[in-house]
């Protein structure tokens, strides 16, 4: 069954493919978009008394810490090109957030029972099982420059795949180093074991340029596909994305 809603100012969706009583399935996916949703009301810089706009370096709550760590973390990973801090000095956690909560909402779902099912956030995907026999989940790569093409189909299992492009919201994606916009790549899909990796490399990615392919690779990465500034596909493998 494949249930959807709007969470943070996007469709998000959950194709459950259990064979389980309907009433468990919907108060796992319940419980999953109900996470995504708390992480938006606290973590959207959009609402003036969400956490991170009334964050001013002082107290933080347990889940702030964990966001700010992990931007912490990859930021010096990346020497600096990650940063949660936008070049006018505010916080924006974006690059950590939506991942980070999709994850969490997966394993709401892996906690309750369920052992097959894709939760798609925006296009961001956490897949688990096999929903047809032994073939994995397809997930399309979409085509920076026509979004009616994909780049490939990757067939995932118990993984997540992110995306980070300018070809929605423009050049959003800033290089920590410089303060300036990332504009050497138009797009980079990472395919990791979890989405919070998979989300905060793609966007490493896009802030380092296509150095950042290679350094993906070695950081968690078990794909990465990306896209320069020429329209010329770039690509790294450590494993097969399955």
């Amino acid at each position: 069954m494949r249930h959807l809603e709007l969470v943070m100012g996007i469709p998000m969706s959950v194709d459950v493919r259990d064979a389980v009583d309907e009433q468990v399935e919907r108060a796992a996916v319940r419980d999953a978009f109900d996470r995504m949703h708390d992480a938006d009301r606290r973590f959207s810089r959009y609402l003036p008394d969400s956490e991170v706009s009334r964050y001013d370096g002082g107290g933080a709550s347990s889940d702030l810490r964990e966001v700010l760590g992990i931007a912490e973390r990859f930021g010096e990973l990346s020497g600096g090109a990650f940063s949660v801090r936008r070049p006018d000095g505010s916080l924006d956690t974006d690059g950590v957030v939506k991942g980070w909560a999709a994850q969490r909402a997966a394993d709401t779902l892996t906690a309750a029972g369920l052992t097959t099912f894709c939760l798609n956030a925006g296009g961001d995907v956490v897949v688990r099982g096999e929903p047809e026999g032994s073939r994995g989940w397809n997930v399309g790569v979409r085509d920076p420059s026509d979004p009616r093409s994909f780049l490939t189909v990757l067939e995932v299992r118990d993984g997540a795949v992110a995306t980070s492009g300018t070809y929605e919201r423009g050049e959003h994606v800033w290089d920590g180093r410089t303060g300036q916009v990332a504009t050497g790549l138009r797009s980079a899909t990472v395919v990791a074991a979890d989405l919070t990796t998979a989300d905060v490399l793609a966007t490493c990615v896009l802030a380092l340029g296509p150095d950042g392919i290679a350094w993906a690779s070695q950081h968690g990465a078990a794909a990465v596909l990306a896209v320069d500034a020429d329209g010329e596909l770039l690509t790294s493998l450590q494993a097969a994305p399955a």
